[in-house]
């Protein structure tokens, strides 16, 4: 039989949905829009780079990005992240939610201004300082992933605690779509402002100097919305659970929440206490009793993770790639450097318009209905089936361009309801208070492993079989076609790993957490 919980933690269970739950979404999703628009918008403008940094005169098509450059550009933000989540979500759980969640948000908004301002004499000057200010930046941004998700799932009743989490890791596909709309302005004003010849008519001409200040741009507004929500940020109390829980001060977190749920609540000292000594509540990560409780369960989030960010990742940062190997990019050659971006953004902005955005939010409606399991289980089935329809019969999409940019699109949108969102939702509520930070760091890390697999894997494995039709610098790969049906065996792979992890809807996070059973009481399977 489970404990009686705190009064403070049941308030916060039962209180209907207030201006407090969406200045939280608001306020924690900002940083999630950031950090989508960081880690995103570099793949905008990766072909600009090319262009203006390794065009060798001469040559028959434009410059692209070696392939040591362009993996390290692309991916060094990912290893900053997954430090970032391991070391920001094991502080999380020592210091505080909130004393760490403004330090993640200053590191976030200098280095995105910092990688605008990246500099150097020669090429390799310049992608070292971008990729110092971008590993940096991924830092800050690996601290959002577990303080956001451990703030909202601590400040959100049980009955729509998913969909509030949810919203929160949503905001990344308004940060992915931002970023094109932005690529999209900022590359439109340039080209009519600098209009050049295509690289076909003038090679040397077809990228202007005025080009260099548009990859600058783009990477620089990433720090804008984080800056907006700073001051927000700093207002906000501790959470009520690491207050009482983990700080072991009823009285802090009862004030704390009575001025936030706007009722009267009483300092529970005793039961704190009591609750504290218990053995079921002092047991550590590393200890049998994590790994009789929880072992199942943090294998479960972090293979899923691991899994989906494999395809996710590969997905998104080489969009450029795929759909410019169907034709529905132009060829490099017959476009100018700055209207490239353009294409490249048009593409990317329609894609994430119609199927990436609108699959976060059937997961925010839908997710305390049906609950975590079933669209997990959904979404990676789905993603199979479309990465399958889309590979197997590539060579039909290459005239077909319609059909497989509505194949492709499926699969973004059933990453996104599915897998991308409740992979970032259950680990915020299954493990216990003083933990969960710092489990959440440990599954996202997982994550971001998977996505460091798929950015450099995917960077690899896609080029052509063919050596004379491989990308300067590149060897033979295993080609599209082959490296899209990894991608969806990867996807069937996540699927069965889903059965490890456990249904969290409709219970609050003590009951989820095992946290509210006594020290004789037995502990509930899966």
């Amino acid at each position: 039989m489970a404990r009686d919980q705190l009064q403070v933690l049941n308030a916060l269970d039962v209180a209907k949905t207030q201006l407090y739950h969406f200045t939280t979404i608001v306020i924690a999703g900002m940083g999630f829009f950031t950090d989508a628009y960081d880690l995103f918008s570099i793949s905008l403008v990766a072909k600009l780079l090319g262009r203006l940094y390794y065009t060798k005169p001469g040559a028959p098509k434009p410059g692209v990005l070696p392939p040591s450059v362009s993996s390290s550009v692309t991916g060094v933000a990912l290893v900053g992240t997954l430090i970032g989540q391991l070391f920001f979500g094991w502080l999380g759980d020592k210091m505080g939610r909130k004393k760490v969640y403004g330090l993640t948000l200053i590191i976030m908004i200098i280095c995105a201004v910092a990688s605008g301002f990246s500099f150097g004499h020669t090429p390799k000057g310049v992608m070292a300082s971008l990729c110092f200010f971008r590993f940096w930046l991924g830092f800050g941004i690996g601290g959002d992933y577990p303080l956001s998700a451990t703030i909202m799932a601590e400040y959100a009743n049980k009955k729509t605690r998913g969909a509030f989490i949810a919203a929160v890791f949503a905001m990344q596909g308004m940060g992915i779509l931002f970023s094109g709309i932005i690529s999209l302005i900022v590359s439109t004003a340039f080209d009519r402002q600098y209009p050049t010849p295509t690289y076909e008519q003038n090679p040397a001409l077809s990228t202007p100097p005025e080009a260099d200040y548009v990859w600058r741009i783009v990477l620089m507004f990433g720090a804008l919305p984080a800056a907006l929500t700073f001051y927000w940020r700093m207002k906000m109390p501790e959470t009520a659970r690491y207050t009482a829980l983990i700080a072991k001060n009823a009285k802090q977190a009862a004030t704390d929440m009575a001025k936030v749920l706007n009722v009267e609540l009483e300092a529970e000292e005793e039961k704190v206490e009591k609750i504290s000594k218990g053995k079921s509540n002092n047991f550590g990560l590393f200890s049998r009793e994590f790994l009789r409780r929880h072992g199942l369960h943090l294998f479960g989030t972090t293979s899923t993770w691991f899994l989906l960010d494999i395809a996710f990742y590969s997905q998104n940062l080489f969009q450029k790639d795929v759909l410019s190997a169907i034709g529905w990019i132009p060829p490099a050659k017959t476009m100018n450097g700055i209207h490239e971006v353009f294409r490249i953004a048009k593409a990317q902005t329609l894609i994430a318009l119609c199927s990436t955005v609108p699959g976060y939010w059937f997961t925010v409606a839908f997710i305390d209905i049906v609950g975590r399991f079933a669209i997990q289980l959904m979404g990676f089935f789905f993603m199979t089936v479309f990465m399958f329809a889309v590979a197997i019969p590539y060579e039909h999409w290459k005239t077909h361009h319609i059909g497989f940019v509505i194949m492709y699109a499926l699969t973004f949108f059933f990453a996104n309801f599915g897998p991308n969102a409740t992979t970032f939702v259950v680990p915020a509520e299954i493990f216990p208070a003083r933990l969960r930070s710092t489990c959440h760091g440990i599954s996202a890390a997982a994550g971001k492993a998977g996505a460091i697999i798929g950015a450099y894997g995917f960077l690899y494995a896609a080029q052509n079989q063919d050596k004379t039709k491989t990308d300067a610098g590149y060897p033979p790969g295993i080609g599209i076609k082959n490296a899209l049906i990894i991608l969806g065996c990867i996807n069937a792979l996540g699927m069965i790993c889903t059965f490890a992890v456990p249904e969290s809807n409709g219970k609050s996070l003590e009951e989820a957490s095992q946290e509210t059973f006594g020290d004789d009481d037995e502990v509930e399977g899966v």
